[in-house]
């Protein structure tokens, strides 16, 4: 009975959530925003529910504005007991070319324009 076929073995089923990139600042951490509606406990209304987890990210490839899934994992820190599963869409990054606004060089800054003294 040798195969040589691999299996994967999953050992137990992990939460998955997927959410919003708020915060891509730290080191190899990034917060995420999971939206969910429920209907209010009385009124049966649709309620928008949110709620931020702290999300392991080792490569950095998650930036801010991107939707992701995010996996439960053991805790690797007070905060941190979800990893970075894959990134599902990535954001716009709006950028404009130093060009396009008539800067020659990037280095260049626009100056604030100068204040006029009372007389």
């Amino acid at each position: 009975m040798a195969t040589s076929d691999t299996a994967v073995k999953k050992i137990g089923n992990k939460n998955e959530k997927v959410g919003q990139v708020v915060s891509a600042k730290m080191s190899k951490t990034i917060v995420v925003e999971v939206t969910r509606r429920v209907p209010h406990p009385v009124y049966k209304r649709g309620v928008t529910k949110k709620k931020k987890f702290y999300a392991h990210d080792g490569q950095q490839s998650a930036k801010m504005g991107d939707t992701v899934r995010i996996v439960e994992c053991r805790p690797m820190s007070r905060l941190k007991r979800w990893t970075l599963g894959d990134v599902i869409r990535r954001a716009v990054q709006v950028g404009i070319e130093p060009s396009a606004i008539g800067l020659d060089t990037p280095a260049t800054v626009l100056a604030e324009p100068a204040k006029r003294k009372r007389s």
